[in-house]
């Protein structure tokens, strides 16, 4: 055996592991979050096996959030989850962020996705949730939480309409602004609450602006896990995609496009990514 195939089976080697190393993701569209959904989250991230730790950086209450957040796992009998609030006024220690690389569980709370990514800014937590999901970790997170999950980041906010609109007022071109996420999840965009909330304006607007990303809609109490290149529904409600829009006309400020591809996904269907 030659220098040059030992070193290719190294690589190859080198490739499956990463593959089998990398985490999971629960991605939960807000709302209750039902003892089952989190039985679910608990047992995929392996919890009995190591601890968790609960991120409240999007909040404005991030005490109260946190223990919220906290409390859910303490209902399925898990004492090993606790919290952690940091700025980049207040960064956390270096031991601190070897604790979230350890961890079995980073859970992302709701409340802002623009205030959470701001937040870490320049503290190494956006790093130490990498390093912790390229070590086999869960990275969890429900509303701004969820949001926060893919690069191309849905942040609510429009150029045309700068009074907050829940939903998205129309299907315009260069109307919604998107933020940087923290890009765990690739080729797609999250959208939160969203059948609760009928955010179908703004997801398909999104698909549009970004014709190679799928749009992913999560409903309230619903969640998608996220392994291996495929995501399966979880919870009681249902996750819409939204993906291939074609003859798409954005000359005028009314966009226009053809063909695009809507799938309505209920708890227990697998969708290849």
């Amino acid at each position: 055996m030659n220098k040059k195939h030992i070193l290719s089976l190294f690589i190859i080697g080198l490739m499956s592991f990463s593959t089998f190393a990398q985490g999971k993701l629960f991605i939960i569209g807000g709302g209750k979050r039902p003892p089952e959904l989190i039985k679910r989250l608990t047992e995929e991230a392996k919890l009995k096996e190591g601890y968790g730790i609960v991120l409240s950086m999007s909040s404005s209450e991030p005490d109260t959030s946190a223990y919220y957040g906290v409390l859910q796992f303490k209902k399925q009998g898990f004492d090993n989850v606790s919290s952690m609030f940091y700025t980049t006024e207040q960064p956390p220690t270096s031991s601190a962020l070897d604790s979230i690389r350890k961890a079995s569980l980073i859970y992302i709370t709701g409340g802002d996705q623009n205030r959470f990514m701001k937040r870490i800014e320049k503290t190494g937590i956006y790093e130490a949730i990498h390093d912790c999901f390229e070590n086999g970790g869960m990275i969890a997170g429900t509303s701004a939480g969820a949001a926060v999950m893919s690069e191309v980041m849905i942040t609510g906010d429009e150029k045309n309409y700068p009074d907050y609109d829940d939903t998205g007022r129309s299907i315009e071109s260069n109307n919604l602004i998107y933020g940087k996420g923290l890009g765990m999840i690739n080729k797609v965009i999250i959208d939160q609450h969203f059948i609760q909330r009928s955010r179908y304006n703004r997801l398909m607007t999104a698909v549009i602006d970004h014709p190679k990303l799928r749009g992913i809609g999560i409903d309230e109490s619903t969640a998608i896990l996220v392994h291996q290149n495929e995501f399966e529904v979880v919870g009681v409600s249902q996750v819409i995609l939204i993906e291939k829009p074609q003859q798409i006309d954005t000359k005028e400020t009314k966009i226009g496009a053809r063909k695009i591809s809507v799938s309505i996904l209920k708890s227990g269907d697998k969708i290849k990514l």
